[in-house]
């Protein structure tokens, strides 16, 4: 059976119950997550078969990790075993004008000290229909670069779409180093993934008449920034999510697609968000989900964003929901009923 790769870091994560401080509480839930493994997760509840890829320690620890990708079906028979720890972040959850905060204890965890040696993508990728990173993974360290661009190079050289979300993170690496880095990237990349900021942070390319600050989004401003993208690197396709944030608990939610030909717009949807980390990796799942199943652009954006809408009610990183849900939402139904 064909399958959809994902390669990344996968972490556990800490937050305090509800919506307590860092400074608060007492005790931590601890959960799986991380980008490409979120994208994993997400497809395998759709009904694809997924594989993640990464280096996770071989103690108790890591196989928390490996055993929470299991219970939802992804493959992880291409997890390297090894290295001394895992990545861990806390995250307090954030409430009205108040954010959400994120700190990272992830420095010399087993993927970030990984050798390229440790994957042989000949083989991770033989029978791989699409292949998806994010921008966070090359940001890990010098190798996890290294690592993540000959797992591009093999892919290409194979004719395997890849996907890249470029989810830059100001906590990992400078602009500049990003720019460098990703600069090597994102030519081998097929659809490229951002939101708001992404595309100025990475590589300056800025919407006009829009301020995410104030939740002012300009939708023709980010048509601007796609198309801009898709020539500069080659881009087939470029998806943008459009978050217009209110405050921390309430967002409105909505994205655009650039085809290389057309620029589709979803529908916006207001969110009362439960959980918003993983929003945009529900968002690039969805986009999988709808090229590998042959939707038509409209489609496939459609799903994504209801993918994505759906996953700000779900707590954890992981979005668990089915297609027959997405479609439903996709279809119109936004009413929460109770299902009896």
């Amino acid at each position: 059976m064909k399958t959809i790769v994902t390669f990344g870091e996968l972490m556990l994560r800490l937050a305090p119950p509800g919506y307590l401080r860092f400074v608060q509480t007492d005790s931590f839930l601890a959960t799986p997550g991380g980008g490409e493994a979120n994208v994993a997760v997400s497809l395998a509840q759709f009904g694809l078969d997924a594989t993640f890829v990464s280096k996770i320690p071989a103690h108790e620890i890591g196989q928390i990790a490996v055993q929470a990708l299991r219970r939802f079906g992804v493959n992880t028979e291409a997890i390297v075993r090894g290295g001394s720890r895992l990545g861990i972040y806390f995250l307090e959850k954030g409430a009205s004008q108040r954010p959400s905060k994120v700190i990272y204890d992830r420095a010399n965890s087993a993927i970030a000290t990984a050798d390229p040696h440790d994957f042989d993508w000949e083989r991770i990728l033989e029978h791989a229909r699409w292949f998806h990173f994010t921008g966070i993974t090359p940001a890990i360290s010098d190798s996890a670069a290294q690592i993540t661009k000959e797992a591009c190079q093999t892919a290409q050289k194979k004719g395997i779409p890849i996907s890249c979300d470029l989810n830059y993170r100001k906590n990992l690496w400078s602009r500049e180093k990003a720019q460098a880095v990703m600069g090597e990237l994102v030519p081998f990349v097929d659809l490229c993934i951002a939101n708001e900021e992404d595309a100025f942070d990475v590589f300056g390319i800025q919407a006009p008449h829009s301020d995410v600050t104030a939740g002012t989004i300009n939708r023709e401003g980010y048509q601007f920034v796609a198309q801009t993208l898709a020539k500069r690197f080659g881009f087939k396709k470029v998806a943008i999510t459009l978050r217009e944030s209110i405050t921390a608990n309430d967002n409105k939610w909505a994205a655009l697609l650039y085809d290389g030909v057309d620029t589709y717009y979803s529908k916006k949807y207001p969110v009362h968000i439960v959980d918003r980390v993983g929003g945009g990796d529900s968002f690039g799942a969805g986009l999988i989900y709808g090229f590998v199943e042959g939707l038509s652009s409209a489609e496939t954006l459609e799903f994504a964003v209801a993918a994505s809408c759906l996953k700000h009610t779900v707590e954890g990183d992981f979005n668990i929901v089915s297609v027959s849900e997405v479609q439903k939402l996709a279809h119109g139904d936004a009413s929460g009923r109770v299902q009896r």
